[in-house]
C-alpha cells in the first residue's frame, strides 16, 4: 500500500457569507482549511471526528461535488502522471474517466436513492453516463451488481421505499461500485442503521475491497468502526487534520489531546471496568472565525502560551514517519495524560 492513489496539499473548502443591501461577501466560512492527505491505492483510511469539523466536506471536495477553494488534489492514475483535479473543469475530469474512478457512498440511503426510480434504473444509470452496452448486457450486469452486494434478481422492479435501511444501503453500494471505480468515498455509510445490520454493511465493505481492490476514505464518528475497517486513522478538528496514523498506533499511543478525548467517549462493554471519560471544556470554536495558533488550545487541558500564537504543523511523533501529529507538546503528551487523567488504554 505504498503506492498513491490521491494527495491533497493545503486543500481548502470555505463557503461565502453574504451581508448588506448589496449582499457582498463579508466573511467565509471555514468548512475545510489547510488539508494535507495523502491516500495509498489499496488502503482505508479512516476519517474522524465531531460533528461540523469537516469530515464530509473533504469527501465531497474530493470527488468534487464541492469545488475545493484552493489547495491541490493530484490523483495518481495507474501507468500515468498524477494531475490535479482541484481546478480541472468537470467535462475533462469525465474525459479522462477521472470522475468514473471516483465515487461516493451517502450517509441517509433514504435521501440518497430517487424514490421514483426502480432499482435497476438506480444502478444502470452511472453506467449509461460512462459505458456503452446493450440492454441485455446492461440488465445482467445490474444483476451481477446486486447478488455481489447480497440482493437478488428479485428486486429488480422494486421502489426504494420497499427496502430496509440495509437493503438500501446495499443498493447505494451497488450503484457506486458499477464503474469499476478505484477509490470510493464513504460518509458514514452504517451511522443510519441498526447496529446488528451496521455489522453486515461493513463485512460486505471489508469484502469489496479485497475482491475489487478498492481504496476507501471511510468517514465516521465512530472510531470502533473505523478501527474494524480502516488501516489508517486520520482525526480531524475544525477544518485541520490534528493527526494520522496507523490505527493500531492511534489507539495505543495517541499523540494529540484531542485524539485522547476521542478514545475516551469509546463506551466498554464491562461493567467491572470504570473509566473516566475526558470531558473538554467550553463550546467548538466557530469556524467562521477559528481561534489562532492552535485551534484546540481554548478547549485543551494542557495549552500553553506557544498554543496560543503558533499553528502546530504535522510532524513526526516519536521517530516514526508514519504517525503525525500537530501538537506543540506531542513528545510530553503521553506523560501528561497520564498524570491528569491515570493511566488509560483504549
Amino acid at each position: 500500500m505504498n503506492e498513491k492513489l490521491l494527495e491533497l496539499r493545503q486543500l481548502t473548502k470555505h463557503y461565502p457569507i453574504f451581508g448588506g443591501i448589496l449582499r457582498r461577501p463579508v466573511n467565509s466560512v471555514k468548512a475545510v482549511d489547510g488539508v494535507n492527505l495523502t491516500i495509498h491505492r489499496g488502503e482505508c483510511l479512516g476519517l474522524v471526528g465531531e460533528s461540523g469539523c469537516g469530515k464530509t466536506t473533504t469527501g465531497k471536495a474530493i470527488v468534487r461535488l464541492h469545488h475545493p477553494t484552493g489547495g491541490e488534489m493530484l490523483f495518481h492514475p495507474r501507468g500515468g502522471e498524477a494531475v490535479d483535479i482541484a481546478a480541472m473543469p468537470l467535462a475533462e475530469m469525465r474525459r479522462r474517466g477521472i470522475r468514473k474512478a471516483m465515487q461516493m457512498v451517502f450517509q441517509d440511503p433514504t435521501s440518497s436513492l430517487d424514490p421514483r426510480m426502480l432499482v435497476k434504473h438506480i444502478i444502470a444509470e452511472p453506467m449509461t453516463l460512462y459505458e456503452r452496452m446493450s440492454a441485455r448486457d446492461l440488465n445482467n450486469r445490474v444483476i451481477e451488481l446486486l447478488q455481489t452486494v447480497g440482493l437478488s434478481q428479485d428486486h429488480l422492479l422494486r421502489y426504494p421505499h420497499e427496502f430496509s435501511g440495509g437493503q438500501r444501503q446495499r443498493i447505494a453500494v451497488a450503484r457506486a461500485i458499477a464503474t469499476n471505480p478505484e477509490f470510493i468515498v464513504m460518509d458514514e455509510p452504517t451511522s443510519a442503521l441498526d447496529v446488528s445490520v451496521q455489522v453486515q454493511i461493513l463485512n460486505l465493505l471489508k469484502r469489496l475491497q479485497e475482491q475489487l481492490n478498492l481504496t476507501y476514505l471511510f468517514v465516521s464518528h465512530h472510531l470502533l468502526v473505523v478501527k474494524y475497517l480502516s488501516h489508517r486513522i486520520a482525526v480531524m478538528y475544525l477544518g485541520k487534520i490534528v493527526e494520522i496514523a496507523d490505527s493500531e498506533d492511534i489507539f495505543r499511543h495517541p499523540a494529540h489531546p484531542y485524539t485522547h478525548a476521542l478514545l475516551s467517549a469509546i463506551p466498554i462493554p464491562d461493567l467491572a471496568v470504570k473509566r473516566e471519560r475526558i470531558v473538554l471544556t467550553g463550546d467548538v470554536p466557530s469556524p467562521i472565525n477559528p481561534p489562532s495558533g492552535c485551534r484546540f488550545h481554548p478547549r485543551c487541558p494542557f495549552a500553553q502560551e506557544q498554543c496560543r500564537l503558533e499553528d502546530p504543523e504535522l510532524r513526526e511523533y516519536s521517530g516514526n514517519s508514519r504517525h503525525l501529529a500537530a501538537c506543540h507538546r506531542q513528545e510530553q503528551m503521553e506523560r501528561l495524560a497520564h498524570e491528569m487523567f491515570g493511566e488509560r488504554k483504549y
